[in-house]
């Protein structure tokens, strides 16, 4: 037992002894969750920011959706955990509201998601997974693909009966569409065009407002699956309008997409940690980074952005659904298609700082130092990298441009600071930054469930077979059924008589009947190979059920 007079002497010894403790821990080897804040000069960070690419406009009539390729990699070296969030190049396609009156306050709705890896992805590997992200008025719901959205409380669905299952050849896991696991720089294609599937309607949710009849479609070109996999339903962005009927018409459900899109790559956390010396110099090393790379050291990263008109496809697919004309391909007409071409031009607002740091203290990177934006061709785009601060990394599956890790603080001729790359052997070897290891140290994750309950829209009238279950690339295990098109729970929660149901049941027979997963949709990129979709998310329909069904996910999680 310590006397009282001692007590004082006794805490300070095991405070001492404490910090001798995590010093000693500090210099050997830690990971990023270890690092503690204030410990001999150490903070936790983030790297963030975008990086915005300059392209051309093209006419505003080319306002029927658009398709893009997206180069897929490993970003980042180790997934770091759920902290983690990033996208790779993308785009947001907003509504046109040319030639109509516009209210006069925020209208926020798009189709936006893409390639990446967010805070809420459960089973992340370092090859990212490609999720639908529309986003209704303002963000008060959204739909990341069939059965994913704002959320996990079925109780409040928020988006998460916005997009419904098209393909019958494709299992779409909530946790987001996986690719295969190490995919190093192939493209990735992919864009949203409007089919006439779901007709307008007069009325929403009983109230005498109208519904458009643009059903959003993603289109996926890849090397083992082409085609249509899953698509908003109208009254996922109409829904609104029910309690503010004034907004009728000022969404995507109705209105087509702005053709000229912006297209960046935005960044909201990759970890650093941050050191100050005694002299008061800042440095930073930030979780290992990379691009895909060619021979050359370059890095292609977009290709072949591509806006459409009706006439391209919706033209043709609505007159043989609507009036049982010719059957249409599903082809897309590339007359009523126009490409953008890139300026080879592109900046960065990447950033690094110390977590929760107020805006106005956070320093940018050097990034012309590092990267020169350029076109590879007129309707390519990437960078070719500072090979004197950028390294050739050779993986097993491919080469890699891994960046600068570490980084110093130092002020510009005008006294702002910014961050310059610079070697491992120049930071200070007492800071314990070249011991940091940025890997994962999350739990489990949790699984995704659906409702159990028989009255849910998941069991009633329920599936017509299952359950079945595969194991994917993310180490889930994912269990889906087979529903009869119609029967999926986002078309139960759609707005739709029995009726309407019913008609486009019909509808989607033809499209399963004659749209296979081996034509060319979308068209067909000029240059580079194509990405796979993860193997074990490609299925069968079973004997009998080739057309008017679908396979629905209805839970993923790990198994042993």
């Amino acid at each position: 037992m310590v006397k009282q007079k001692n007590i004082k002497k006794y805490w300070k010894a095991q405070v001492i002894k404490g910090l001798v403790l995590a010093l000693s821990v500090f210099s050997v080897s830690h990971s990023y969750s270890q690092v503690q804040d204030g410990l001999e000069g150490t903070k936790k960070g983030s790297m963030n920011g975008y990086l915005m690419i300059g392209i051309n406009k093209v006419p505003e009539s080319y306002d029927a959706g658009f398709s893009t390729y997206i180069a897929a990699w490993p970003l980042v070296k180790d997934y770091p955990g759920n902290s983690f969030q990033t996208g790779l190049l993308g785009t947001w396609m907003h509504p046109d509201y040319n030639g109509v009156t516009k209210p006069d306050r925020k209208l926020y709705n798009d189709i936006e998601g893409g390639l990446g890896w967010w805070r809420d992805t459960r089973f992340a590997t370092e090859t990212p997974k490609f999720i639908m992200g529309g986003v209704a008025l303002n963000f008060s719901a959204w739909a990341n693909g069939p059965g994913a959205g704002k959320g996990r409380n079925w109780d409040k669905p928020n988006g998460k009966y916005g997009v419904a299952q098209l393909s019958p050849w494709v299992l779409w896991p909530p946790d987001g569409l996986n690719l295969k696991q190490g995919t190093n720089g192939e493209l990735f294609g992919y864009g949203y065009l409007p089919l006439p599937l779901i007709k307008a309607k007069s009325t929403t949710a009983g109230k005498n407002v109208p519904t458009g009849d643009n059903s959003w479609t993603l289109f996926l070109n890849t090397e083992n699956f082409k085609g249509p996999v899953a698509f908003f339903t109208p009254y996922f962005f109409s829904k609104p309008i029910v309690e503010e009927p004034e907004l009728a018409g000022m969404f995507l459900d109705t209105r087509p997409g702005k053709p000229n899109k912006p297209i960046q790559m935005e960044t909201q956390h990759i970890p650093s940690v941050q050191y100050t010396d005694r002299n008061g110099d800042v440095y930073a090393r930030v979780a290992p980074t990379s691009f895909p790379s060619d021979t050359n050291g370059e890095s292609m990263l977009m290709h072949q952005v591509t806006a459409y008109k009706k006439s391209a496809l919706w033209d043709a697919v609505k007159l043989w659904l609507d009036k049982d004309g010719p059957v249409a391909s599903g082809t897309i007409d590339t007359k009523g298609a126009v490409v953008h071409t890139f300026k080879g031009t592109a900046g960065s607002s990447w950033k690094i700082y110390p977590l929760n740091t107020p805006k106005e203290q956070r320093w940018p990177i050097d990034w012309k130092s590092i990267a020169t934006p350029i076109a590879l061709d007129s309707t390519t785009f990437g960078y070719k990298w500072d090979e004197k601060v950028v390294k050739r990394m050779e993986t097993k599956n491919g080469p890699l441009m891994a960046l600068p890790e570490y980084y110093k603080l130092e002020k510009r001729t005008n006294g702002k600071p910014y961050w310059v790359a610079l070697q491992a052997k120049d930071v200070p070897s007492e800071s314990g930054l070249d011991k940091l290891n940025f890997a994962s140290t999350d739990a489990p994750s949790e699984p995704y469930l659906t409702p159990e309950e028989t009255i849910s829209s998941w069991k009633t009238p329920g599936p017509v077979a299952g359950p079945f279950k595969t194991k994917i690339g993310d180490g889930s295990t994912v269990t889906y059924y087979w529903y009869r098109f119609v029967d999926q729970p986002a078309l139960l929660n759609a707005d739709l008589t029995t009726a309407e149901r019913e008609e486009l049941q019909k509808r989607v027979v033809k499209l399963h009947r004659e749209w296979t997963k081996d034509k060319a949709y979308i068209p067909t990129p000029k240059v580079g190979a194509l990405a796979n979709i993860d193997p074990a998310l490609i299925v069968t329909p079973p004997v009998g059920m080739e057309a008017g069904y679908v396979p629905i996910v209805t839970r993923q999680g790990l198994e042993e």
